[in-house]
């Protein structure tokens, strides 16, 4: 081959070359900017948290209806009022029971008086005939006498007896108009905060039929002691004890989370028409004045916290790809690595890693961006704290 041949082969060698070279280049995979984060140790969580809110409830919340109807003549309290147990809080027209009433505490005194008189009168029976006893021994009164004296005392202690029996019956029908006038008039059953009002002066409130639910004539909450009940889908529902810890939140207080405990998992399943089976779990507060000034009805979450481990090697949740892997992250232009782990506990934001990780490698977090694959070259573009 001549010197003129040899040089044209290597201009068009190079010039091949040269093409390939651009032509990886312009066809090579761009590196994806990826979301990293650094393997170290922690605390993971296993929970288990509601699947519909829930909601916040008075331990104590008391819908008081009547149980005679009647027409409202006096409303002592209004709604948002502080009560204490006992306290009237609507009265029905009483007038006639009020009598009824007064009637049977004269007709008492009454039975008293004549039980006192009766009862003088046998007292004086009896000194009566103790003293004929007396002059019986000195020989001034006869056996007749003492006989007769003898049975008068114990007829006047019978009419004694029988009067203070009268008095008591007496005593009771006093009772009995108290209890009737107690019918006309609702009272707090413990210290509260009345909610509603169903009814106005002069209106006429009737007793709920029996199986019909009716609106309360008042609604009372005591908002001193408040929990959260939540609907737990009933394949996690196994796991939750009472006295379990807890973490409470509020879509009234956004952004906060509140201790509390486990304080009651229902026995049974709620099985609501085209919704899963539930168990509803209720939690309260661990410190008390955490409530205050929540009120019931407010949407709530409940979060249990089933078992923990401190200062095990962790990852994102969210970095595990199905069948438990994850990408490693090597470099910035490195091709991404799959590489499968063995997992151990785990909740929504971190699962343990039991084996295939060390600690200080670096896994990609967002797995979901189009074009992050194994094998496929990757820049950092930020790192989770």
């Amino acid at each position: 081959m001549s010197p003129k041949h040899v040089r044209v082969l290597v201009i068009v060698l190079a010039a091949l070359a040269l093409a390939a070279t651009v032509i990886w280049w312009l066809t090579r995979p761009k590196p994806v900017a990826v979301v990293v984060q650094t393997v170290a140790t922690g605390l993971v969580q296993d929970t288990v948290a509601n699947t519909r809110a829930g909601t916040v409830k008075a331990c104590r919340r008391a819908g008081l209806s009547p149980t005679i109807g009647g027409q409202i003549v006096r409303l002592p309290v209004r709604e948002g009022d502080a009560v204490k147990a006992g306290q009237i809080l609507m009265e029905f027209w009483n007038t006639d029971r009020r009598a009824r009433l007064a009637l049977a505490r004269n007709e008492f005194a009454a039975a008293q008086a004549r039980a006192n008189q009766a009862c003088v009168l046998a007292d004086v029976a009896r000194r009566n005939a103790q003293r004929l006893r007396t002059m019986k021994k000195k020989g001034l009164a006869s056996d007749e006498a003492i006989d007769q004296a003898d049975g008068e005392a114990k007829a006047k202690a019978a009419a004694c007896r029988a009067a203070q029996a009268q008095a008591e019956v007496a005593r009771s029908r006093i009772h009995v108009a108290e209890a009737a006038l107690d019918q006309t008039r609702l009272k707090a059953p413990f210290d509260g905060i009345v909610a509603e009002i169903n009814g106005e002066i002069g209106e006429f409130v009737t007793p709920s039929p029996v199986g019909v639910a009716t609106p309360p004539a008042i609604d009372l909450i005591d908002r001193q002691c408040l929990y959260i009940s939540a609907p737990i889908d009933e394949v996690d529902a196994p796991k939750i004890r009472a006295g379990m810890p807890a973490r409470l939140s509020l879509d009234a207080y956004p952004g906060r989370i509140f201790a509390g405990h486990v304080r009651r998992v229902a026995p049974y399943v709620l099985e609501v028409a085209r919704q899963a089976r539930t168990v509803d779990v209720e939690a309260e507060f661990d410190h008390p004045e955490d409530s205050r000034g929540m009120l019931p009805g407010y949407s709530a979450d409940i979060e249990v916290i089933v078992a923990e481990k401190p200062g095990v090697l962790r990852v994102p949740t969210e970095a595990i790809l199905e069948g438990d892997k994850v990408l490693i992250f090597h470099g910035d232009g490195e091709a991404l690595e799959a590489r499968r782990i063995e997992t151990g506990l785990s909740n929504w934001e971190w699962t343990e890693v039991i084996r295939g990780l060390r600690e200080g490698e670096t896994v990609v977090v967002s797995v979901d961006r189009k074009g992050v694959e194994p094998g496929v070259p990757a820049v950092r573009e930020s790192v989770e704290p």
